[in-house]
């Protein structure tokens, strides 16, 4: 059992679908942000990615480059869906996880709170988005409400066997 798997038995959770309490939410964008100084790391929510189905194709956008909040961090492709990862924040990406993806296209279903984070971002107005997110509590009644009316079930990807990892 990984770290994450350990924290998310203690987690809020509704139909299989887990919201953990240390992070922030853009719930109507469907991803999370975990603030570490003055670094953003954001992610699909387990009702995203579970929505979404197994990831197929992962575009990240260039190192560097200045993102407007609600414009795209990465361009996902599942058998359902095409689409951005929208950003809760404006900012710099500074970091994206190509490498993480290309070993392993399933990640963020597999875990996406942990490994299968998306991209770090340095915020340019964080006290001034800060309040158009939500924390955890808030975040875990709205999701009840959105799994409900769209009945998801939330699963994930299990992990592979040791040796059948690149």
């Amino acid at each position: 059992m990984s770290h994450h798997d350990a924290r998310e038995l203690t987690e809020p959770v509704h139909y299989g679908c887990v919201i953990p309490s240390d992070l922030l939410y853009d719930v109507d964008m469907d991803v999370w942000i975990r603030l570490e100084g003055d670094i953003a790391t954001i992610g699909m929510t387990d009702p995203a990615q579970t929505r979404c189905g197994k990831l197929v194709v992962v575009a990240f956008r260039k190192v560097g480059k200045a993102i407007t909040r609600g414009r795209g961090l990465a361009t996902i492709e599942s058998a359902k869906w095409v689409g951005p990862i929208p950003s809760p924040l404006s900012g710099e990406i500074v970091e994206v996880n190509e490498e993480i993806f290309r070993r392993d296209i399933l990640m963020a279903n597999r875990d996406p709170y942990g490994d299968g984070w998306f991209v770090k971002l340095r915020p340019f107005d964080l006290e001034g988005e800060r309040a158009l997110l939500t924390d955890a509590a808030t975040a875990f009644e709205r999701y009840k409400t959105k799994i409900d009316e769209n009945e998801i079930r939330c699963y994930r990807c299990a992990d592979p066997p040791p040796d059948e990892l690149p």
